[in-house]
């Protein structure tokens, strides 16, 4: 995630969440931690416009040290082979290996 003119995301974040009744799983205010619920205002495109929806929602974990990350939960396949054939190869290649 990028963050253009917030200077603590996980301020950010923390504050959207307890404005929004956003459940938090984990809150680490020394290291800046966080880990939410599903954020249903929360949507993620690609570059070409596209969302990219997950059937469970979006929700956010991470770190000030080490960066903040988006989980999309519940890719709907083939629109997840499309999108991420690396992922989808990787995990053929698991049982492959005999």
């Amino acid at each position: 995630i990028e963050f253009i003119g917030i200077e603590s995301p996980y301020r950010f974040f923390k504050e959207y969440c307890l404005k929004n009744d956003i459940v938090i799983n984990t809150d680490d205010p020394e290291f800046e931690f966080i880990d939410t619920q599903v954020m249903s205002d929360l949507k993620v495109f690609r570059q070409d416009g596209i969302e990219i929806k997950g059937v469970a929602g979006n929700a956010i974990t991470g770190m000030e040290d080490e960066g903040y990350e988006i989980s999309i939960l519940g890719i709907p396949y083939p629109f997840y082979e499309e999108e991420f054939p690396h992922h989808v190869k990787e995990y053929e290649n698991m049982f492959n290996k005999e």
